[in-house]
């Protein structure tokens, strides 16, 4: 039986580990692979390949980089290719109805929540933010919406308290690229039937903004806490300290909630086992922390060089 020839399309972390799990698969031929144009980084702001380009070269697959998928010269190159099928993970551009219809299996698509719950651009930090237990993986067959394409396969996973975006995004990157291997190959083989999304239980999520990140001690101690898991590392959750000639950043990486109560952003207590403040509900105890261009500490060395009086107040 011939291979199944495929087209992979991505950009990030998330997306690579996706194709690598096709490229381990012999049944596959990944005939291209598709990714954003370099961008810029770093404070020189030379051009950086994404991870998805880093991969694809290294294996020496040809690389595609169009500034937009609806252009007519990038259609005619994918035409020519002839895919039997595209996967797509974390691409970053929405796919017209040219490309959803070219391959004769379609377009699938890993998404990293348990749809139609979380459709949008931050479904693993949503699902931290919002409290959830449990998240997972959809394999969807792509339509012109926006994660409301059918769904050929779910798998779960538990959040744990220890969980944060970082260590949730690398357990579903791999579970993504397993089941995405594996739901091409039963699809492909008729073993598949999609099943329509129950669009009225949909719920949508934006793209997390940097500013979101800043703690608004208001809040009960739990709403923090999962505000700090779900923006590490990034836009990272941060408060400011008071100076005399300017406010100080500090970035909190690490937090428990406790059972005190205090003024809201109050510091109750500031000792080896962290700094303690106040929220509009229990209190929260800082562990790991980094003052702006600093480097991440734990409280007790944080205070060794910071210290820190009770009645201080974070804002």
């Amino acid at each position: 039986m011939a291979a199944l020839r495929i087209i992979f399309m991505g950009t990030p972390e998330l997306a690579a580990t996706s194709l690598a799990a096709l490229l381990r698969e012999p049944a596959f031929q990944i005939v291209a692979v598709v990714t954003q144009p370099d961008r810029p980084k770093g404070r020189d702001l030379k051009l950086q390949p994404s991870p998805v380009k880093e991969l694809a070269r290294g294996a020496g697959l040809p690389v595609l980089q169009p500034v937009k998928a609806r252009e007519e010269s990038f259609l005619t190159e994918l035409r020519t290719l002839q895919p039997d099928l595209i996967a797509v993970a974390a691409f970053g551009q929405i796919l017209p109805k040219s490309i959803l219809e070219l391959p004769r299996f379609g377009c699938l698509n890993v998404h990293t929540s348990l749809l139609p719950k979380y459709r949008g651009a931050s479904p693993i930090q949503s699902a931290i933010l919002n409290g959830e237990t449990e998240t997972g993986v959809t394999i969807m067959k792509m339509d012109v919406g926006l994660d409301t394409g059918d769904i050929l396969t779910q798998r779960a996973t538990p959040i744990a308290d220890a969980d944060n975006a970082a260590t949730l995004h690398d357990r579903l990157a791999e579970l993504g690229g397993d089941l995405l291997v594996a739901t091409i190959r039963d699809y492909a083989a008729g073993k598949i039937t999609p099943q329509p999304q129950q669009h009225e239980l949909a719920t949508h999520v934006a793209k997390i903004k940097k500013e979101a990140g800043r703690i608004d001690w208001s809040l009960p101690a739990k709403l923090i806490w999962n505000r700090i898991r779900a923006f590490t590392p990034w836009p990272g959750a941060y408060t400011f300290l008071p100076h005399p000639t300017k406010p100080v950043l500090l970035k909190i990486w690490e937090a428990e909630v406790v059972n005190q109560t205090g003024t809201p952003g109050n510091i109750l207590s500031a000792d080896k086992s962290g700094i303690v403040v106040g929220c509009h509900e229990t209190a929260l105890r800082i562990t790991s922390l980094q003052r702006e261009g600093g480097r991440r500490l734990s409280a007790s060395e944080f205070l060794a060089g910071h210290p820190l009086n009770p009645g201080s107040q974070l804002g």
